[in-house]
């Protein structure tokens, strides 16, 4: 399952991080680990795993390599997630919906 692979690659604090900072638009390995507490090499390591988990691209830029978010890569996790939305919805509804029934049968 491939959100499975997604969890676990977000699930290092440092990788989050990288993610996080790709959100303003492509970045190069450099850029990304400006200020970062990992060396560049480190940094070049995390996004490996982010790319083969789906979550990120890249593409040469002259003797660069930029990396930027892929969103399809996200739609595994976040269809993941809607089923726990949808079922948390159904049951508010459910619950609303008794509780409307429960005060016309009080009224009745």
């Amino acid at each position: 399952m491939k959100y499975e692979k997604v969890l676990a690659s977000l699930g290092d604090p440092t990788r989050r991080k990288i993610f996080e900072r790709l959100r303003s638009g492509p970045l190069s390995v450099g850029a990304i680990a400006r200020d970062m507490p990992v060396s560049r090499p480190a940094v070049s390591q995390h996004l490996a795993v982010l790319k083969e988990a789906g979550l990120v691209v890249d593409r040469p830029v002259g003797t660069q390599r930029v990396y930027y978010i892929d969103p399809r890569g996200l739609s595994a996790v976040r269809a993941w997630f809607d089923q726990f939305w949808d079922q948390a919805l159904a049951s508010f509804q459910d619950e609303v919906e008794r509780n409307i029934q429960s005060k016309k049968d009080k009224k009745a």
